[in-house]
């Protein structure tokens, strides 16, 4: 059953990306408790699997139904594109009680049983207190579980926006959301995106646009439904997470190591998706300083382009580069 966004004439001029910490840990936690979104983490299982042990997820699983509401105000749409886990985290501290207790009314109701059990019946009996409580949880979680691979995590995730804001400037908008999951649906004559989602739901934009946010455990679904007061918001599946969990010097064939330089070609086959120095400096576990000498002469040879994104300069292979990176290939 789809879940309708309406577009005004002025909200196609207010679509912006965004990338959001909070969320990615919101969105961890449910992959521990859902086995059909592991495919791609199983790495990060692993490695997080005594961590995740330590925690009691119980109350954050309770709020998760297979099917139904989930609470908003524990992942809001950030307010802006890069917002810190520090700033997520604070606005889910103030959140007004009563709309904490709409939401849990909502989420319990979604699996038989939630409500009466005994933390159903703390969260409804308490909500400031709950609120206080998942918070807690929620950093608990980002600490143990997210926070570790986040420059590896970001890197991915500002490197879908960059595409996808190049897709935008060079396609517009109906280009843009025919591309970015199957799922959606862009009808131009009633100026509304579909998206196959959990309800039959219509929801005006009204002028405030909508916020188009990568995200990397959220694979294979979409998420959308962000009700008011929260900006209309659709989560979709970043690009290139195929490839996350896998050590980034693994990718590099021996030939080019034996042309370039092992570190050299370890840099130019890393860059699967643009990235900043310090992100690709993470992803290869080398100095900054080192990956950026090396950037600078692969550019200068003509195998990388750089750009500059936000506060960053991302570099991406040109077709030279990317012809000499997979030399196997057609």
């Amino acid at each position: 059953m789809p879940y309708h966004l309406r577009f005004g004439e002025a909200d196609p001029l207010r679509i912006r990306f965004a990338v959001s910490p909070l969320w990615e840990a919101h969105s961890a936690v449910r992959v521990l408790a859902r086995p059909r979104q592991q495919g791609y983490h199983l790495p990060w299982m692993r490695r997080i699997a005594g961590a995740a042990r330590a925690l009691d997820l119980a109350p954050l699983h309770l709020l998760m139904p297979a099917r139904g509401h989930s609470p908003d105000f524990l992942y809001p749409p950030p307010l802006g594109p890069a917002a810190s886990f520090e700033e997520e985290i604070e606005a889910v501290r103030r959140t007004d009680p009563a709309l904490a207790l709409h939401d849990f009314e909502r989420a319990l109701a979604a699996t038989p049983g939630a409500a009466e059990s005994d933390e159903g019946r703390r969260m409804l009996a308490d909500p400031a207190d709950a609120v206080g409580r998942l918070a807690e949880l929620l950093r608990a979680a980002w600490e143990a579980l997210v926070a570790p691979d986040w420059p590896r995590l970001r890197a991915l995730l500002e490197a879908d926006v960059a595409y996808h804001s190049r897709r935008l400037a060079e396609g517009g908008l109906e280009r843009l959301l025919g591309e970015l999951h199957p799922s959606f649906d862009w009808a131009a004559e009633t100026a509304t995106l579909r998206v196959d989602y959990h309800g039959e739901h219509v929801r005006p934009l009204d002028g405030q646009g909508l916020v188009l946010m990568p995200s990397v455990f959220t694979w294979p679904d979409v998420v959308s439904g962000f009700d008011p007061p929260w900006q209309p918001t659709v989560v979709y599946p970043a690009r290139g997470i195929g490839g996350l969990w896998t050590d980034a010097r693994d990718r590099t064939p021996e030939v080019l190591g034996r042309l370039l330089g092992p570190v050299r070609a370890d840099v130019l086959c890393a860059l699967t998706e643009p990235m900043g120095t310090t992100a690709l400096a993470h992803l290869l576990g080398r100095a900054p300083s080192t990956v950026s000498a090396h950037l600078a002469v692969l550019r200068d040879a003509g195998l990388l382009a750089s750009r500059r994104y936000g506060h960053q300069v991302l570099y991406e292979r040109t077709p030279l580069g990317l012809a000499v990176s997979q030399p196997g290939a057609e």
